[in-house]
């Protein structure tokens, strides 16, 4: 529990002092409950038991939102293909969570984003069908967040014909469609709000270390009593033993690690997760005319053409993948399949020049019988393969707080004790508190601190009401207040502020998740990576040899990347992006999965 005496703010801070705190709690108590993984789900999950008053630690071995949440869609939405599906559950548990973000958890990140359903020229008679049948779906999806979603958050939907539809989005090819219908979802930035996340479990008292690997766990005749964690920070220190009561293991396409843990006892996993690899590309706003997005559907998957902020982002593929999962990567393929796809309804084809980001992610499905992963579940499982561990699975990221929910609410019954219920759906995240009252005096604001309107747009849409302490930080040291090079959309406050008070330890934290420089930049963040590593440095007290190799790091793994990207398929691809070393020192995934195929 945090001490009634210290602000939320300041108890939620992840600085480096904070680490070195966090990790001698680790060392030093026991906890009811710890969680493994920094994805939403896991932060979730801290989030939920230390608002209950339960002592939580939660572990990372790489960042926050290191994987999988880091590489969505950017969507917080019920899932249209859910209702063709009769899949209503879904669809009303996902529009629920969807209005709580963007009404009370987190306004500062979840906001409505329009998108368009284009509707396929034809004949008459099935044009007339065409418009009724999806015209149903999205009218369905409006009523299940109206009547049951908390809260909507979100405008209507609204029917268009070819020329409103044409207004709206000039660059659809008029030939190819006989209208539309406009809804909304809504869109986020997935890394930020797992900082958030992060943050609010750490202002509810939770010990949040990142770079701590977890080894293995230590068990007590058949009990798991807590796990050994390696300081990759410190990679001459020995591992060490954190206790607790039990074990929360959130970690998405690596569940099935956790198993293999105690495969000595001959454990049975209880679930079982497949990957599955989803290809984003992001363009500039210039290269396509159009106020809303467009949802498409494909042979294999839903394609989204997303505005985001002064780019395009256009995903996805959904295809299996068995190789390193630490960073999937996207090949010429996948690049070539997306842009065949957004090119049939585009009156300019887009090419490969026009790209100035790719980015890859895996999603956790739990494994069945269907030979699509677009198939497979998308529901999530929580299970007990042994006494104190507890695994949390499948799911999607708009309902990361279900999932959170459930697992902690089967943690709160083997801890015994009062009936502590999940009340995270009245928790506002750190930086929603006023956000609405802030927004609304945006230009008081900015001329109070002497910044544009513009500045502090941006800042409230990324921080909420925490925006006032980068102000703080710009007016104390003007160098602050400068744009970043390669990224002026970006200030280098913003790099301060993500290792000051977000857990940011190293370049590619901040270039990829604490900011979207290296997909939203056609060098990926190389022209930024000297003046953001100069700006890190100040604050972690980097000397120059860590500054070069932070940014020698980083260089690489842009160029890995880059080369990735022209291999004609997943090993070619593979093979070149695991060619640059993890800047935490983490073993290559694919030995771990060489080693456990020998066992």
């Amino acid at each position: 529990m945090r001490d009634p005496s210290v602000s939320r703010y300041t108890a939620g801070r992840l600085s480096p002092i904070r680490r070195t705190s966090d990790l001698r709690r680790l060392r030093d108590e026991e906890f009811d409950v710890l969680v493994i993984g920094g994805g939403v789900t896991g932060a979730g999950a801290a989030v939920d038991a230390a608002s209950r008053g339960l002592k939580v630690a939660l572990v990372e071995a790489r960042d926050f939102a290191a994987g999988t949440s880091s590489r969505s869609s950017k969507l917080i939405h019920g899932g249209l293909r859910y209702l063709e599906q009769l899949e209503l559950h879904l669809v009303h548990e996902a529009l629920t969570e969807r209005g709580l973000l963007a009404t009370r958890l987190a306004p500062h990140l979840v906001r409505p984003v329009p998108i368009m359903v284009p509707l396929p020229a034809a004949n008459p008679a099935k044009r007339v069908w065409q418009r009724g049948y999806y015209g149903l779906g999205v009218a369905a999806y409006d009523v299940f967040a109206g009547v049951f979603g908390g809260g909507r958050g979100m405008p209507l939907h609204r029917h268009l014909s070819r020329n409103g539809a044409r207004h709206l989005f000039p660059s659809l090819q008029a030939d190819k469609i006989s209208g539309a219908i406009r809804y909304y979802d809504g869109q986020v930035d997935d890394a930020r709000l797992v900082v958030n996340l992060a943050r609010t479990a750490a202002a509810q008292g939770a010990a949040v270390v990142t770079s701590a690997r977890v080894t293995g766990f230590v068990r007590e005749a058949r009990q798991v009593v807590g796990v050994r964690v390696k300081d990759l920070e410190a990679p001459g220190s020995a591992e060490f033993e954190v206790r607790a009561k039990t074990v929360v293991a959130a970690t998405g396409v690596w569940s099935d690690d956790m198993s293999a843990m105690l495969r000595d006892v001959g454990l049975r996993p209880g679930l079982r997760v497949r990957a599955s690899k989803g290809v984003h590309l992001v363009v500039p706003r210039s290269a396509i005319t159009g106020e809303a997005g467009l949802i498409l559907r494909t042979a294999t998957s839903v394609l989204f053409v997303l505005p985001w902020g002064g780019h395009w982002i256009i995903g996805t593929t959904d295809t299996d993948w068995q190789l390193d999962r630490s960073h999937p990567a996207a090949s010429a393929r996948d690049i070539r399949y997306l842009l065949d796809q957004v090119n049939e309804v585009l009156d300019r084809p887009l090419t490969t020049d026009d790209i100035e980001g790719v980015y890859a992610g895996l999603r956790p499905l739990l494994s069945g019988e269907a030979d699509s992963t677009s198939k497979l579940s998308r529901e999530h499982a929580v299970v007990e393969p042994m006494l104190g561990l507890l695994l949390v699975a499948g799911g999607k990221y708009t309902t990361y707080r279900v999932m959170a929910a459930d697992v902690i609410d089967r943690a709160v019954r083997r801890l015994g004790g009062p009936a502590l219920e999940s009340r995270t759906d009245q928790l506002p995240l750190l930086g929603a508190d006023g956000y609405a009252a802030a927004w609304r005096d945006r230009q008081d604001m900015a001329r109070r601190h002497g910044v544009t309107t513009g500045v502090v747009e941006h800042l409230l849409e990324r921080y909420g009401t925490l925006t006032v302490h980068l102000l703080a930080m710009m007016a104390a040291d003007p160098e602050l207040a400068v744009p970043l090079d390669g990224a002026p959309e970006y200030l280098a406050a913003e790099v301060a502020y993500a290792a000051l008070a977000e857990g940011a330890l190293h370049l590619d934290d901040v270039l990829t998740r604490r900011t979207r420089i290296s997909i939203e930049t056609a060098h990926r963040g190389a022209e930024t990576a000297e003046h953001a590593a100069r700006v890190m440095g100040a604050v972690l007290g980097w000397d120059e040899t860590v500054r070069r190799r932070e940014v020698e790091h980083y260089q690489a793994r842009v160029t890995a990347e880059r080369e990735s990207q022209t291999m004609p398929d997943d090993l070619a691809a593979d093979a070149a992006r695991v060619g640059a070393p993890d800047v935490r020192g983490l073993t290559a995934d694919r030995r771990a999965v060489l080693l456990e195929a020998d066992l």
